[in-house]
């Protein structure tokens, strides 16, 4: 008995030291994870879960991380690849996405690398021996090479600190951005299994972040959700009716900005963009169906030259992570919140105020069906995308805070009005329309639920045009009972009520209306119905409506200074091949000018500057900055 009892007292000693030294281990790591943040990245210190996340996975565990972006969710991967044994291998959906990040971390004086087609057979040869060897931090993959046998069977060779699944949501059949290749991913837990994985989206609903976990086997994993917000980016939605002068009002404040516009179709592109060149923008078309080393022109000069603007479908921005675009403007409808969260993500990332700004119509809603209906998809994946358009349209017509409902979808909580959306800035006006909305019902009954909006509205203000008169419509009771009413007015009317159900559109009939059951009560008068009142004025250009980073935040006895840090920076990003905001973003600049920093010591104080940073560029900005103080101070 008494050997037992000192068997166990012993375990429990055994087990107490190893628990100490577990805990040790674990802060003498998170201390030179806070080393690393500080001498490479230039960062105090960990925003939000970075810190525990890089705990987590450093020490071996899996984790799902949801994080807005902007947020920092590199770091969650490239500090634990940097802390553990061998290379951290990062699985990245597009060749941008790679080079932009290997490109970052070089300029940090880590050893990163990409492999994938742009690779010479020589240039792959070379990484390959570099890989065997253990002379790369961080090597950046596509999930169509990792799968194939033969890098399994190098990767199997090689000591491996990690896998980073980035843009995660790409598992997700039900996604917005959904890549097939992702769906081999699985196998990365049965051929590595005490590798450590860790899965990194921006956007992920809650179906998602499930399919995210079973298909990447993270079950019983860590998830790490920091919430959906960007506060920084103004959100502000209107209805579509000359969307040129729209664009040119909301564009006019914004000149010298670098933004994206997002069109539907590949025609509406290049017509935008041309018609922005005309009107002295410097404008870009980007579309999957231009030659590939034309997109690539477009992309290199919207990264690397100040104050352009792409114009774009979808094809355009996964993986780009140009701190400084200061909006993103919609022409037209995106299918789901998912995408166009994710596309008005894309501004914004540098922290400070940016703009997504969205006009749509009815004409949206009916392509965007069109699509869904026409596509080869199961019958329970067209009603997952109707769900999603319903939603989508949900946030346009909202009169309450807009954020509010964009959080609320992805399970995010936000204050009932966050100030810096149009219907919190300037709230909608509202009007009892149960009457408007019962004759233009009526009018779509009388018609035969057989013509589109033009032809009812017509009907409803009495006009004795050719089609009216040729179906015997001006016979109708309905005939002129909306004369009253502008048309910019019964088209907002008839789109709030597509939108709320009451009216479908009958996809398959050239468009035209038709009655739901919803519609009853309304009719039957026994329920009332407030719609959105329609803005008749024309888009302001009011001076002031859109200020810029530039003009807001530099004062204009620093313009001189703060021009001459841009050229700088221009000319070193130049010199070494890279885009302006690898050497330093615009906040890094902003805080040089507002610090003046003119010693190694000062300069090292700079959120962004790191040592690699100071020995490479440190001494220029610095020579710049004393010249100026000096010169003000003589």
């Amino acid at each position: 008995m008494l050997r037992d009892q000192d068997t166990n007292h012993q375990a429990e000693q055994d087990a107490g030291r190893t628990q100490i030294s577990a805990v040790t281990e674990n802060h003498n790591m998170m201390q030179k994870a806070v080393e690393i943040l500080n001498s490479l990245y230039g960062y105090d210190s960990f925003r939000g879960h970075q810190a525990e996340i890089i705990e987590h996975v450093s020490a071996g565990n899996n984790a799902l991380v949801l994080m807005p972006t902007g947020g920092g969710k590199s770091l969650c991967y490239q500090i634990p690849s940097l802390l553990r044994a061998g290379v951290g291998i990062i699985i990245s959906p597009l060749i941008a996405l790679m080079q932009d990040q290997v490109g970052a971390m070089q300029q940090l004086g880590v050893k990163a690398a990409f492999l994938n087609s742009t690779l010479s057979h020589s240039e792959q040869n070379e990484l390959e021996q570099q890989l065997l060897s253990g002379q790369l931090d961080l090597l950046y993959i596509a999930p169509e090479r990792l799968i194939k046998p033969y890098t399994l069977d190098l990767l199997s060779r090689c000591e491996l600190a990690l896998f980073a699944i980035d843009e995660a949501h790409c598992v997700s059949q039900w996604g917005h951005d959904f890549r097939a290749d992702y769906l081999s991913l699985s196998l990365l837990s049965e051929r590595f299994p005490n590798i450590p994985r860790i899965a990194l989206t921006a956007t992920a609903d809650i179906r998602t972040r499930k399919e995210i976990i079973e298909r990447l086997s993270l079950t019983g994993s860590n998830a790490y959700i920091s919430g959906f917000d960007r506060p920084n980016i103004r959100y502000a939605i209107t209805n579509k009716t000359t969307p040129k002068k729209q664009l040119l009002a909301f564009l006019q404040q914004r000149k010298q900005d670098a933004g994206i516009v997002y069109c539907l179709s590949r025609k509406k592109v290049e017509d935008t963009a041309q018609w922005l060149s005309e009107q002295g923008f410097k404008a870009l078309p980007y579309h999957a169906g231009l030659p590939a080393q034309l997109r690539q022109t477009h992309q290199n000069r919207f990264l690397r030259e100040d104050g352009v603007i792409i114009v774009a479908t979808i094809a355009f921005g996964m993986g780009i992570d140009k701190p400084d675009v200061r909006f993103v403007a919609h022409l037209d409808l995106p299918k789901s919140i998912e995408a166009y969260y994710q596309e008005t993500g894309r501004a914004g990332r540098d922290g400070q105020p940016a703009d997504a700004w969205m006009i749509y119509g009815l004409q949206d809603v009916v392509r965007l069906q069109q699509m869904v209906q026409g596509s080869d998809g199961s019958e329970q994946f067209k009603r997952s995308e109707q769900h999603k358009l319903e939603a989508m349209l949900g946030l346009c017509e909202v009169t309450s805070c807009r954020r509010k409902v964009l959080l609320s979808y992805f399970a995010d909580e936000a204050p009932s009005q966050c100030g810096n959306c149009d219907n919190c800035q300037l709230p909608p006006v509202t009007w009892d329309a149960t009457e408007a909305a019962q004759k233009v019902l009526s009018c779509i009954y009388r018609t035969g639920q057989r013509f589109g909006v033009v032809h009812v509205m017509d009907v409803l203000q009495g006009k004795e045009n050719e089609k009216v008169l040729q179906h015997g419509h001006q016979k109708l009771s309905t005939f002129g009972i909306g004369s009253d009413i502008h048309e910019a007015q019964w088209r907002s009317v008839i789109r709030q009520l597509v939108v709320r159900g009451f009216l479908r559109v009958d996809l398959e009939g050239y468009s035209a209306l038709q009655l739901t059951d919803l519609c009853r009560p309304v009719l039957k008068g026994e329920q009332l119905l407030h719609l959105r009142k329609e803005e008749l004025k024309a888009p302001s250009t009011k001076k002031g409506s859109g200020k810029t980073y530039k003009k807001s935040q530099i004062a204009s006895e620093d313009q001189e200074l703060w021009d001459e840090l841009r050229e700088c920076r221009k000319y070193l990003a130049e010199e070494h091949n890279v885009p302006p905001y690898l050497i330093f973003h615009d906040a890094t600049l902003k805080e040089m000018l507002d610090t003046m920093p003119m010693s190694g010591t000062e300069f090292l104080t700079i959120t962004g500057v790191g040592d690699s940073k100071l020995e490479k560029y440190g001494a220029d900005f610095i020579e710049i900055i004393s010249r100026y103080a000096n010169t003000r101070g003589s």
